[in-house]
């Protein structure tokens, strides 16, 4: 029979030591003495609403694998963090857990400084439901005053279906128009957000006819890297690389980087940035 203490048995060790760190008495439990710190196996089993056999064969090694309900319940048990919760699953599935939706948590300064360091190329983070959340002040100059605008107008498909300056900047806007909507879809289901976006589906549907014949097709894209294409109303043409990064320990998250697709691009770039003035402190 396999157990905890089995070094191929590396789920019933991680459950067994996370199940030790946790404090009886903060969960109503008496004071007792115990053999062994932590929750007793029964105890979890409860918390988690499995059958106390069955978590026992888990942490020993056998019974199969879980299912990703049943994990999603334990580690609610055993309380993990999102990090915590991500290596069970790694585990016990050999894969990561479905992303969990967050409604515009924003940004930490730390990661707020990362995008302030990659000036002069403007870079934004958005969440799932591409509403932007960070942004630094390469992305203010080159794209649009994010900070001016109610947070709620700091969507991505707002800007593309309703906004007529960023309709006119594009170089292909249909084009644009289908690949953002194919990644929001794609997103959107992913982090299980359908329900929380269906009032901004209705508004765009309502507000853009295109839109609504967009969305009727039910296209999917995935968003990785490329050249976007852009009029801009000072520089003219442009060409800008994007890159899109998922944001670490945050992965309702993604963070995309613009680079000047050319020496001369870069150029005009940079001399914009340098007329304009700096923000106030």
């Amino acid at each position: 029979m396999s157990d905890p203490t089995d070094p191929s048995n590396r789920l019933g060790a991680y459950l067994k030591h996370r199940r030790a760190k946790l404090d009886p008495t903060a969960f109503g439990l008496p004071a007792e003495r115990r053999r062994t710190p932590g929750l007793r196996r029964e105890e979890v089993a409860l918390r988690a609403n499995i059958s106390p056999t069955w978590y026992t064969w888990l942490e020993q090694g056998r019974g199969g694998a879980p299912s990703a309900d049943v994990l999603e319940r334990i580690a609610g048990a055993l309380m993990l963090t999102d990090a915590e919760r991500e290596h069970l699953f790694l585990l016990a599935l050999g894969r990561p857990p479905e992303a969990r939706y967050r409604k515009d948590e924003g940004i930490t300064p730390r990661l707020q400084r990362v995008l302030d360091a990659l000036d002069p190329s403007p870079a934004l983070v958005y969440t799932a439901t591409w509403q932007i959340v960070g942004w630094n002040r390469a992305a203010t100059i080159l794209f649009t005053d994010y900070a001016a605008l109610p947070p709620q107008e700091r969507n991505v498909l707002r800007f593309v279906f309703l906004n007529p300056a960023v309709r006119a900047a594009q170089e292909d806007w249909e084009s644009v128009a289908r690949f953002v909507l194919g990644v929001f879809r794609a997103t959107t289901a992913r982090v299980g957000a359908a329900l929380e976006v269906q009032p901004l589906v209705e508004e765009l549907s309502r507000l853009s006819p295109e839109f609504a014949r967009m969305w009727g097709d039910n296209d999917v894209s995935a968003h990785g890297g490329g050249v976007k294409r852009l009029r801009h109303p000072v520089l003219g043409p442009l060409a800008l690389e994007y890159s899109a990064f998922a944001v670490d320990g945050r992965s309702d998250l993604n963070m995309i980087v613009y680079n000047p697709a050319t020496p001369a691009d870069a150029q005009r770039v940079r001399t914009l940035l340098q007329a304009q003035p700096a923000a106030s402190p």
